[in-house]
């Protein structure tokens, strides 16, 4: 895909899992306990993850998405046979102190340096992102982090996406939103967010007819997009 040239942008709002944090880095950690099982049990957690947020949102019965968290591993560690009350509450902690990937921590502070806002949107609970990004050590690095909490409805909902307009006071045209998952990035393209798919995986493009205007393999290619 050939760069375009982005002239308004005046604040990249994050997605943060899969996007900041490496949601894989919880399961890897315990991968001594949890042995040829570990793969799967990534696969199906964060599966079920997402399935029971969006499905809360499409009943009308929302539940935080720490309890959601919990839910999905529990309906993983059925699946695959697994009874270790000791392994569930060491995986549940281990995402409160998740992992971020690399490239972030440099970015962020490029972007701090150019003047560029940067805020946090996301599915996570403020439990579960306050902990993240202590843990990251990039809170000083952000300008705001928004929890979905605050609207009750779960990306790709858009008033979830309306949240950043509303506290950044911008247009949403005037945003860069920035996501490694292709449903997000579809529904932040459909809200009219500038958005930037993070695709650290290779994954192919999402087939629902909106999209990214740009995409990258690591955010560390996000300012020369931005020139900055």
């Amino acid at each position: 895909m050939a760069e375009p040239q982005f002239d308004d942008i005046a604040a990249c709002v994050f997605d943060a899992y899969g996007t900041l944090f490496d949601f894989a880095s919880t399961v890897a950690r315990c991968r001594d306990q949890l042995g040829d099982k570990a793969d799967q049990l990534n696969t199906i957690w964060r599966a079920k993850q997402l399935e029971y947020a969006w499905t809360c949102s499409l009943m009308g019965r929302h539940s935080d998405f720490w309890h959601i968290t919990g839910a999905a591993l529990d309906f993983a560690f059925e699946a695959l046979g697994i009874e270790d009350p000791a392994l569930r509450a060491r995986l549940m902690q281990l995402y409160l102190d998740i992992d971020s990937f690399d490239d972030v921590t440099p970015v962020l502070e490029h972007l701090r340096e150019a003047g560029m806002k940067r805020v946090i949107l996301s599915n996570g609970s403020v439990t579960m992102l306050v902990s993240a990004t202590k843990h990251a050590g990039i809170g000083k690095l952000l300008d705001d982090t928004i929890s979905i909490e605050e609207a009750g409805l779960y990306k790709p909902h858009p008033a979830a996406y309306q949240l950043a307009v509303d506290k950044l006071k911008l247009p949403a045209h005037q945003i860069c939103f920035l996501s490694a998952n292709g449903w997000d990035t579809a529904g932040g393209a459909a809200f009219g967010f500038q958005v930037v798919r993070v695709n650290r995986t290779g994954q192919p493009a999402e087939k629902l007819g909106v999209g990214p205007v740009a995409e990258i393999s690591s955010l560390s290619e996000l300012p020369a997009l931005l020139g900055l």
